[in-house]
């Protein structure tokens, strides 16, 4: 039978082996970490459930896909159940609105802000529709590896105003400021500035109003239980705390090509992967979830940096813009704050000038914060004692480029975050916290392989974007291919997974006689 191998078990890697053992190779998955779901990691400390980052879930049915490629229902393994709000947005003055909900019930928040705003809202959504049905609907599981999948698109790129920023996309329907930043804060989901990710990603609100908003029962890491379940049942070998420290590939030569200033690119065909204790595993297909620039970085020849992204790794003219880093504060609290929505976002005075200081100045701000802050038990009780609260507050931070030395400015920006809490939604927060602990760009890097601690792999902006991020299926590397948040489409669970749609582009069901036929032992393998 032919094997494949994938490299990480994030959803994206969950997901292409899934996919993959559907087509009929035998699958092995590999991840460095103790359990799977990889930034859907769960810790759970006497009797709280903290589940490490994603939680939002946007597009059901990508996770009712996999179940599907076997004849199951997901509903038989986990359940989902709809929010609303989808997230309460707070500002600085504590004013407040409920996003989401059916279109009546998004249209009455507008009118207690800017009535004025409501006919632009609806322009907006329709908007965002056209962008979506191009966006997500054509191009979401689509291969851009060559340019001209870029130039075939551009067109009705350009006519929906894809030059635009997500944040100048809002503000063309939307005069009040505090509600251009409502319909504008999405990138920030999915690692990226709303004033500078391409108004591509508007595409995320119509897509937030086509399904809705869902929190899976026992949250994300139930996903990741059933998920496992279900790969179990199929076969999928699963191989936890061990991590691959070589791409192995044979056939690695220089091949001609006119294209090339010297005539010559190199080329190669994976065969496998090493582990640290030096065993061999075997593979025709690889499906790497790590990180590109880590890939490219570590497991495989530089020469074989082939693609726009990956030639700009190590660039000093144009290198690769990475998302902001995470501050990622877990906690109890003894006492409950019913008023506390499931998701609350809440933006601070400065916003931009954050947001500048952030992604391009690499500073930290320590007072005037905008937090992701989530409480699970809003929907799920039991992901805390009874009487308790379970939360965890994300606070977008300089990536590791900025310099900090999170080891010493740790603990004191733990204590400045709780302080914000206090002033902001969590009065007496101090008096009732428990089990807490964080995590910092520095456990990104570390136990993620996130390339200078990034919490979403590189930027979502319009020169990282479809075939100028790094391609699905990796140029000059036959049978190496990449899912997950760096490469196309994005981050994000809807991103991730669409990512692990792409490889049914490149790989066709294997023929009857390939899924029987044993695989051929590696020749000279690099």
């Amino acid at each position: 039978m032919a094997k494949a191998i994938v490299i990480g078990a994030g959803f994206g890697g969950i997901a292409a082996a899934l996919r993959l053992r559907a087509k009929g190779y035998e699958v092995t998955l590999i991840d460095k970490q103790d359990k799977l779901g990889g930034r859907a990691y769960v810790w759970k400390r006497n009797g709280f459930t903290f589940d490490a980052g994603p939680t939002v879930i946007t597009a059901p049915f990508l996770f009712d896909e996999l179940f599907e490629l076997f004849g199951k229902n997901r509903e038989d393994y986990v359940k989902f159940v709809p929010l609303y709000p989808w997230y309460r947005v707070q500002f600085a003055d504590k004013t407040f609105f409920d996003y989401g909900g059916t279109l009546e019930q998004t249209l009455e928040n507008i009118r207690k802000f800017e009535p004025r705003d409501c006919d632009g809202y609806l322009k907006f959504l329709e908007h965002s529709q056209r962008i979506f049905d191009i966006g997500f609907v054509k191009l979401g599981d689509a291969k851009f590896d060559t340019f001209m999948s870029m130039i075939r698109c551009a067109p009705d790129l350009l006519k929906l105003g894809n030059w635009r920023s997500v944040y100048q996309m809002a503000s063309k329907y939307i005069k009040s400021e505090k509600l251009r930043r409502v319909f504008s804060f999405q990138p920030l989901l999915v690692g990226g500035n709303p004033f500078n990710t391409t108004s591509i990603y508007s595409l995320i609100h119509f897509l937030e109003r086509e399904w809705g908003v869902h929190f899976a029962m026992g949250g994300t890491g139930a996903i990741v239980d059933a998920l496992e379940r279900l790969m179990r049942e199929e076969g999928i070998e699963i191989r936890l705390g061990e991590e691959v420290t070589r791409i192995r590939s044979t056939g690695f030569q220089p091949v001609l090509t006119p294209n090339h200033k010297n005539g010559l690119k190199t080329h190669a065909t994976v065969a496998g992967v090493t582990l640290p204790n030096g065993e061999l595993l075997e593979a025709e297909v690889i499906a790497a979830n790590a990180e590109p620039p880590w890939v490219y970085a570590n497991l495989v020849d530089k020469k074989l940096r082939r693609g726009v992204a990956a030639r700009r790794i190590d660039s000093t003219v144009k290198p690769l813009k990475y998302s902001m880093g995470l501050f990622v504060l877990y906690f109890g609290t003894t006492k409950k704050y019913p008023d506390i929505k499931h998701h609350t976002i809440i933006l601070g005075e400065k916003y931009k000038g954050l947001l500048t200081d952030m992604f391009d100045s690499k500073c930290l701000e320590w007072k005037d914060l905008s937090i992701y802050l989530h409480r699970p038990t809003a929907t799920d009780e039991s992901m805390a004692p009874p009487g308790c609260d379970c939360w965890y507050v994300l606070v977008p931070v300089p990536n590791l480029q900025g310099g900090q030395d999170w080891q010493e400015i740790g603990p004191k920006y733990r204590d400045a975050v709780i302080d914000y809490l206090e002033r902001t939604a969590l009065p007496g927060l101090r008096e009732c916290i428990t089990e807490d602990f964080y995590v910092t760009p520095e456990h990104f890097r570390d136990n993620l392989n996130s390339m200078h601690g990034a919490g979403f792999s590189i930027q979502p902006t319009f020169d990282q974007s479809a075939w100028f991020r790094f391609h699905n299926k990796a140029p000059g590397i036959e049978g190496l291919y990449f899912v997950g948040a760096g490469t196309h489409p994005g981050a994000g669970m809807p991103g991730v997974l669409c990512s692990a749609k792409v490889l049914d582009r490149y790989l066709p069901p294997l023929k009857p006689e390939t899924r029987n036929q044993k695989s051929e032992s590696m020749t000279n393998p690099e």
